[in-house]
């Protein structure tokens, strides 16, 4: 008798080794926090607990060496990642779609949720307290579960029904878009600092 894993749900977790542009990005994302009114409208309006350049710049790369450098690793690590994950891509390549700076004020969080019309998303580290925030996945079967009993909680990771994974500088992650993930809420009282991304 033999137990088989099927269908499972790709992580893709990788470092940038560069400390100068983990430097210029950290830079960047707290300049673009003040200047940025119409990101800090949005927040507000939103009640995100921070700022975010989701909603109001679209260019980053264009405008900024530190996000244009950024641009060309990421879509590099999206190649490998897509080769990895054996997506038939029909011979073309990731192509980055949106890229916008987060910062959680100390608390906050973001709630469950997935990012349509995407084919990989992710999300780069840039400062990151002690307490920060993890990000959380769900399994995607969740909602077929039933009357499924819990898990244990020594159960191996590819058999929970959420994995949580704890930021830290540098940390790239990146998902297929489908994959519902969280920030959870952490204990720190500093700015959490990350870069979160799309490909179409």
């Amino acid at each position: 008798m033999a137990v088989s894993q099927l269908f499972s749900t790709p992580l893709w977790q990788s470092q940038l080794e560069d400390p100068v542009l983990l430097e210029a990005l950290a830079h960047s994302c707290h300049s673009l926090a003040a200047e940025d009114r119409a990101g800090q409208r949005w927040a507000r309006d939103h009640r995100y607990r921070g700022y975010t350049s989701y909603a109001s710049l679209n260019d980053l790369p264009a405008r900024d060496p530190a996000f244009a450098a950024l641009a060309r690793w990421l879509v590099k690590q999206a190649g490998a990642f897509a080769g990895a994950t054996h997506l038939d891509l029909a011979g073309r390549k990731p192509r980055l779609d949106s890229l916008w700076v987060n910062i959680l004020k100390p608390g906050g969080a973001h709630s469950g949720h997935i990012h349509p019309r995407s084919i990989i998303s992710g999300t780069l580290y840039v400062e990151v307290p002690t307490g920060a925030g993890a990000i959380r996945f769900e399994d995607p079967r969740l909602p077929m579960f039933m009357h499924a009993p819990p898990r244990l909680a020594s159960a191996p990771e590819p058999l929970r029904s959420f994995v949580t994974v704890a930021p830290a500088p540098g940390l790239l992650l990146l998902w297929e878009s489908w994959l519902r993930h969280e920030v959870l809420p952490g204990s720190t009282r500093s700015e959490r600092v990350s870069i979160s991304f799309n490909f179409a």
